[in-house]
C-alpha cells in the first residue's frame, strides 16, 4: 500500500507541493486501475497498517529513533553503490564511511554517530540511478501494497531489492521481520501529517509521489526552501 513503502523524501514532498518542482503533467494512462488499486491498498491500510502503527508510536522516542537509524543505517550499502553508478565518488565515499561507522561505533546503527561528525545522509536507489542515466519515467502506476510507482521505478525495484542488507539474510524469518518493523516504522510518521491530504486523495498521494521522485533525482538543486527544514525536524526529531 502507498504507506507502507513511502521513503522519508516521500514524506517530506507530501508537504512541499506548493513549491512546483515538477511542472509536467503526470503520465496516468492506467488511472481506473490504479485507482482501484489505490483502494484496496487504503482499506488494507486501515485494517492493517494504521492500526500497528498508532500501537508502535506510543513506545518512548528513544527507542523510536535509534530504530529509525538502524533502518537508515542499512539503506547506506544500496545508496553508496547507486552513487558511485551515478557517478559520485565523493558521495559514495561518505554513504559508505557512515556506514562503517555506524555500524561499528553506532552499535549496529541505532546510534546516527556519522551525522553528529559531519557526514551528510543521502537516499539514492536504482529508480533514480535509471533517471540519471536518460530512462523516461513511463507512466504512473499504483502497485498493489507496495504503493505508487513509476514503469522506470518498477523496474528498479528487483535491483535496489538486490542490493538490501536484509536481502542477503538467510534467515527468512529475520528478513520478513526486519521488514515489518521497516514498514510500520514508516507508517508511524505518517500518522501526523495525515490531516494535510486535501482533495481527491488519489490525485495527491500522485502528485506526491513524482515530486518526490523528481526532487531526489535533482537532489534537492535547485529546490530549496526553509519549510523542507522544518518539516525534516518534525519528522525525525522527537
Amino acid at each position: 500500500m502507498y504507506n507502507l513503502s513511502m521513503k522519508f523524501s516521500f514524506l517530506l514532498t507530501i508537504i512541499i507541493l506548493s513549491l512546483n518542482v515538477f511542472s509536467d503533467e503526470v503520465n496516468d494512462p492506467f488511472e481506473d486501475f490504479n485507482r482501484k488499486t489505490f483502494e484496496f491498498n487504503e482499506k488494507l491500510d486501515e485494517k492493517i497498517a494504521k492500526p500497528v502503527a498508532e500501537k508502535y508510536a506510543k513506545l518512548p522516542p528513544n527507542i523510536k529513533i535509534g530504530i529509525s537509524n538502524f533502518f537508515n543505517n542499512l539503506e547506506e550499502v544500496e545508496t553508496f553503490v547507486n552513487q558511485m553508478l551515478q557517478g559520485k565518488p565523493k558521495k559514495s565515499i561518505n554513504d559508505l564511511t557512515r556506514f562503517v561507522i555506524n555500524t561499528t561505533i553506532g552499535i549496529g546503527g541505532f546510534i546516527d554517530v556519522a551525522s553528529k561528525i559531519g557526514l551528510e545522509r543521502h537516499e539514492e536507489d536504482f529508480g533514480q540511478t535509471l533517471a540519471v542515466w536518460g530512462v523516461g519515467q513511463g507512466p504512473y502506476i499504483m502497485l498493489p501494497v507496495l504503493g505508487p510507482s513509476t514503469l522506470r521505478d518498477t523496474f528498479g525495484r528487483p535491483v535496489s531489492s538486490y542490493l538490501s542488507v536484509t536481502f542477503h539474510m538467510t534467515e527468512t524469518d529475520v528478513n520478513i521481520a526486519l521488514k515489518g518493523i521497516d514498514a510500520i516504522e514508516t507508517r508511524e510518521k505518517l500518522l501526523g501529517i495525515e490531516t494535510l491530504l486535501s482533495g481527491d486523495k488519489y490525485s495527491f498521494v500522485k502528485d506526491a509521489y513524482i515530486q518526490s521522485m523528481y526532487y531526489e533525482i535533482k537532489d534537492g538543486i535547485d529546490v530549496e526552501d526553509e519549510f523542507i527544514d522544518d518539516m525534516d525536524d518534525f519528522l525525525i526529531d522527537e
